[in-house]
């Protein structure tokens, strides 16, 4: 079991707080799940009572719904009292391969009480390892962070649909009041920004429920494109510290925590926004040098020939409705685009239109509508992001301080888009920043 308060998910929050019922019921889940991998022997109903047990003696640690697996012995394994290895503290009735077979299979949303059951399934959530299978395997969860507050950040599962406060940002005020992006990368969420003299990345994980600083891409910058597939991550161009626009690139590797130059794009830019389509990374939109226009040609990178392709043309017409006053392209938000099932769709703020990219005849067809209530200023403070097989609008209406945070989801299809509302709750600010984590 755990020995201190740090936990993958928060004591107040739901996911932590389960039943002894929804603990029992959770094991024996795994146990059945196992069933169609191993045949479990003669007398299993005897082995399943003993495999859950009250823990007693344990008042101390404050965790009452923590439940001691039945550690018997396994043929040709050598058990010695005091034993408490990792992988002497999984399901041994079933196994270690088979135990994490049966985890990869659980939500994730369950990782949290998983790791509160002992110290070996903490320590095997913490190593990242059933992320990893998961990934291998195709089997993924996304989740929303999002941030409404200066160094507040809060997830939601739109699966449980459930709210959740990650714990507070660390950092100065010269951090809490400068431009930041973020980005989701494997187990991690990454949140850039400005400290007094430097660029600097905070990072959160996962694993641990916790902040770091300290990360330095090879060439600091701000106001880039980035996006993420799965344990990798691209940023492409936008602005060094003294303010000069970059074309450079460099790729982010999660599992290594390591940061390595590609080649540059063909044109500089920044305020752009990045996605990942067809395995490659695409760059759309944003600001060139000596320009004040926004860039309508995007790039695409080939991951295999390591090799930039521009794609002229490939961004729509600014945002805007016919008579109204265009925005300078300093004050837009960069272009609010997303990627689900290999489909890029675009939103118009200024329309509050959808539109889908059309690969073959490089043109945007528009589908339809935004939320109704998906407000912004400019394009700021409204996200529009894919999650799994959904887009979703993070936004809604403000009035004199007051105002409320509104996650409508569409699933893609033939027709016009359908929104379903997810969740609201009251908020006073416009969303600053959003990422979407899947693993």
């Amino acid at each position: 079991m755990l020995e201190g308060p740090s936990y993958l998910v928060s004591r107040d929050l739901p996911s932590s707080c389960e039943h002894e019922s929804k603990w029992i019921y959770n094991t024996f889940c795994v146990i059945e799940l196992s069933r169609s991998k191993h045949r479990m022997e003669d007398g299993e109903d005897q082995m399943a009572r003993k495999v859950l047990k009250p823990l007693e003696g344990d008042e101390d640690e404050g965790i009452k719904q923590d439940m001691y697996l039945a550690q018997t012995d396994e043929p040709g394994t050598q058990r010695h009292a005091g034993d408490h290895s990792e992988s002497s503290l999984l399901i041994h009735q079933l196994g270690r391969d088979i135990s994490i077979n049966c985890l990869l299979r659980c939500s994730r949303s369950d990782y949290g009480a998983i790791a509160s059951l002992n110290k070996g399934f903490c320590s095997l959530i913490r190593s990242g390892e059933l992320y990893r299978l998961r990934r291998e395997m195709g089997i993924v969860e996304h989740w929303v962070y999002f941030s409404c507050n200066l160094l507040e950040w809060e997830a939601f599962d739109p699966i449980c649909r459930r709210w959740m406060h990650l714990p507070r940002m660390t950092s100065n005020e010269c951090f809490m009041c400068s431009d930041k992006e973020s980005l989701a990368v494997g187990t991690e969420l990454l949140v850039f920004g400005k400290e007094i003299t430097s660029h600097v990345i905070y990072r959160y994980s996962i694993l641990t429920n916790t902040w770091s600083s300290g990360m330095k891409m090879n060439t600091p910058r701000c106001l880039f494109g980035s996006a993420s597939l799965g344990e990798i991550a691209i940023l492409a161009g936008g602005s060094d510290p003294c303010g000069n626009i970059l074309s450079s690139a460099e790729l982010y590797n999660s599992e290594t925590g390591k940061w390595v130059t590609i080649p540059s794009m063909n044109k500089a830019r920044k305020m752009c926004s990045g996605v990942f389509m067809d395995g490659n990374f695409y760059v759309i939109g944003g600001i060139g040098v000596g320009n004040s226009k926004t860039l309508t040609c995007g790039e695409v990178y080939d991951l295999k020939a390591k090799t930039w392709r521009e794609i002229p043309n490939m961004f729509p017409a600014r945002n805007g409705a016919a008579g109204a006053t265009e925005a300078p392209s300093a004050a837009e938000a960069p272009p609010l685009v997303a990627v689900v099932n290999n489909e890029l769709y675009a939103a118009d703020y200024a329309l509050k239109e959808v539109r889908k990219y059309d690969k073959e005849k490089n043109l945007w067809v528009t589908l339809g509508q935004l939320p109704e209530r998906a407000v912004s200023m400019n394009g700021w403070g409204l996200a529009f992001r894919a999650c799994g097989d959904r887009l979703i609008v993070i936004g809604g209406p403000r009035a004199l301080g007051e105002g409320m945070i509104e996650l409508n989801s569409w699933v893609p299809n033939e027709g016009s888009p359908q929104w379903n509302l997810l969740a609201r709750k009251p908020s006073g600010s416009f969303v600053y920043n959003c990422a979407v984590m899947g693993c």
